[in-house]
């Protein structure tokens, strides 16, 4: 399957009856391969923008202008204070700080419903799998861990948890670590815009300065957990190219289709007993050569598995 000659159909059915067949999906499976984008975090209230980035980033905003947390993590801060006095706020408050809506573990609680086997693989950096609990050994994040950081070099493949230092870095501008890692002023605090120059992180075998452990370009690390959970990805890939797959996509755009959308697309298509199953507000789609053995529901996805885990309720699995 070339995805630059294929054609794209939407739902062809109305957003309940979607809803049902892929709740009759997970129960037929013999195993369930998920592929988490953007999308997911979003549905569960990680948003970037609006009221959330405005109640952390009001002095940001006032001195830059900043619309987003997104376009804003792109700036070139004068000073390294001022720079990790931004991305520690940005990397408590969508790594270390539990998700406004229950999305992830309604998500867990339905794949454990199936009683199937089941693998996730995720664009997303925000670690909230495993803080809806998702066991390690089932997950693959390819695209890095807000909670990591590498040499910006880098001088060496190695990654470096970044929770208590950052944790530092939000009070000392002020801010209280609240339940569930909620971030709050206490009443007539001014945040500090920059942390003290002794909490700025430096790689520890060659001094220069630690970054983010995010796929931006070559300097990306890919540590020893990192390849650990591709092979464990590519095994259970491996265990299950026939029978009844689902490959269920959630909140995955065309940033990046070729880690999660273009091979899900292309093992259903090899696989005639496999179903794929996207949810997507406004980008449901597959390809025709697929559209009989898929399942598109355009619309949100934190009401859509509600529903399906309504469904998978009323009804006995085996």
């Amino acid at each position: 399957m070339d995805p630059d000659q294929i054609r794209l159909v939407g739902p062809k059915e109305d957003a309940a009856v979607g809803i049902a067949k892929l709740a009759c999906a997970l129960r037929e499976a013999d195993a369930i391969v998920v592929g988490a984008g953007a999308g997911l975090s979003t549905a569960a209230g990680f948003t970037y923008a609006g009221p959330r980035f405005e109640s952390l980033f009001a002095d940001f905003i006032a001195k830059y202008g900043f619309t987003d947390m997104y376009s804003a993590g792109f700036f070139a801060f004068p000073t390294p204070e001022e720079r990790w006095a931004f991305w520690s706020r940005f990397i408590w408050c969508n790594r270390y700080t539990r998700a406004p809506k229950e999305t992830y573990g309604v998500l867990r609680r339905l794949l454990e419903t199936s009683g199937k086997d089941f693998f996730v693989i995720t664009t997303n950096v925000d670690h909230q799998f495993q803080r809806a609990g998702f066991p390690k050994e089932r997950l693959f994040y390819t695209q890095g861990d807000y909670g990591l950081w590498q040499c910006s070099e880098p001088c060496h493949n190695r990654t470096y948890d970044n929770e208590d230092v950052v944790r530092c870095m939000v009070e000392a501008q002020g801010f209280v670590v609240g339940e569930g890692g909620v971030l709050t002023l206490p009443e007539d605090v001014v945040p500090k815009m920059t942390v003290p120059a002794e909490l700025v992180p430096v790689c520890p075998v060659c001094g220069k300065p630690l970054g983010m452990n995010l796929r931006a370009d070559d300097t990306f690390v890919e540590d020893e957990g990192w390849h650990e959970a591709a092979a464990r990805y590519r095994a259970f890939l491996d265990a299950h190219e026939d029978g009844k797959v689902l490959y269920l996509e959630l909140g995955v755009g065309y940033n990046t289709p070729i880690i999660i959308k273009y091979p899900f697309w292309q093992r259903t298509a090899r696989n005639p007993q496999a179903t794929y199953a996207c949810i997507n507000y406004g980008e449901a789609y597959a390809p025709s050569t697929i559209a009989k053995r898929s399942i598109l529901v355009d619309g949100d996805i934190d009401g859509a598995l509600l529903k399906v885990e309504a469904l998978m309720g009323e009804a006995p699995h085996e």
